[in-house]
């Protein structure tokens, strides 16, 4: 047949992966949003300790982790790795659980979820300033703006502004880690893969926080309802461990700067959770911060987007090896910071 015949199929192009990166980003998402509700009712009416909440889940979690790098005989992470596997775990299996586990004691998880709105700017910025990038002064403003709306919201009471309070500075050093590790996960996970990235993390602070969880269960024995087992339970399976999984995926897809975004929903479904499981009540004013911080959260990773493109991914370190993604087409780019 000649070349031109239309009896000749078109070959089909390859199927674009645009929306893989923040696919698996909200899958991840949805997961997370359940952490700060279940959280508030494990540590709810004593049952147990805030410090037994955080350090136990990880402990769990650290179980699996092991448990799946044996299974399958992963390789081990190789010099530099180490120390950055150790800011992932310092921001996302130490310092984020006990940081918001402290604060949720006193505040509502639905005042906890506007003041966590702030993430997706932090991560955003964390992200900059680790890739030497230089974006926009739109992007500081907005970052910005999202800091001091997050900050005023946090020190507002029903009867004026108070100042924030002990666990409104807890939940923001927890963004702040929590934006150190996603930012650090999510380059680490385009060499380790996604689920090793986070299983290393926690085999590596293990140590840690067993000696956490039983210092913790010496001085109060937990004595949680069934409720608070099965809360306790999914923080430690599924929000330390399998939750993360599609999110670093998502991130090491990228572009990180697309799959950031998704993280503005996260908020918004913890308010729902709040509002379902807790009964907490959604007043005007958790609205309307809810709305501001996502706002300027939203604008700051929007500005990045439009004018600081991701470079070209860079080499993996010498010995790392990657088992977690397959190779993309090559009419497809996966850039990184």
């Amino acid at each position: 047949m000649r070349d031109h015949s239309s009896a000749i199929a078109a070959t089909p192009e390859p199927l674009s992966t645009r929306y893989a990166g923040p696919a698996w980003g909200l899958l991840g998402i949805l997961a997370f949003s359940f952490t700060v509700p279940f959280t508030k009712v494990a540590v709810a009416d004593d049952g147990f300790t805030a410090l037994f909440v955080a350090a136990g889940r990880a402990v769990l979690a650290g179980l699996l982790a092991a448990g799946a790098l044996v299974l399958t005989k992963q390789q081990r992470p190789q010099g530099r790795q180490w120390f950055r596997l150790g800011v992932v775990a310092g921001g996302v299996v130490a310092g984020f659980p006990l940081l918001t586990s402290f604060a949720l004691t006193e505040a509502s998880a639905g005042h906890s979820a506007v003041v966590i709105a702030l993430l997706p700017a932090a991560t955003a910025v964390l992200a900059v300033l680790r890739g030497h990038e230089r974006p926009p002064r739109a992007f500081w403003c907005t970052a910005a703006a999202g800091a001091v709306a997050a900050v005023v919201f946090a020190g507002f009471r029903g009867d004026g502004f108070g100042g924030p309070q002990w666990s409104d500075l807890l939940l923001l050093a927890a963004v702040v880690a929590a934006a150190c590790g996603y930012a650090e996960g999510g380059l680490l996970a385009r060499e380790l893969g996604a689920w090793q990235t986070i299983s290393w993390a926690l085999v590596l602070s293990a140590p840690v926080m067993v000696v956490l969880t039983g210092f913790s269960v010496s001085e109060q024995p937990p004595a949680g309802s069934p409720a608070q087992w099965a809360a306790f339970a999914y923080l430690g399976v599924v929000s330390m461990f399998l939750g993360f999984l599609p999110w670093y995926r998502g991130l090491a897809i990228g572009p990180m700067t697309h799959v950031s975004q998704v993280q503005l929903a996260q908020p918004v479904c913890t308010l729902c959770w709040a509002a379902l499981l807790l009964n907490e009540e959604l007043t005007w004013a958790t609205g309307l911060g809810a709305l501001a911080v996502i706002a300027c959260a939203g604008g700051a990773v929007r500005t990045r987007l439009r004018r600081s493109p991701e470079p070209s991914a860079p080499h993996s370190e010498p010995g790392a090896r990657r088992t977690e993604f397959t190779e993309q087409p090559s009419t497809v780019r996966t850039p990184v910071r």
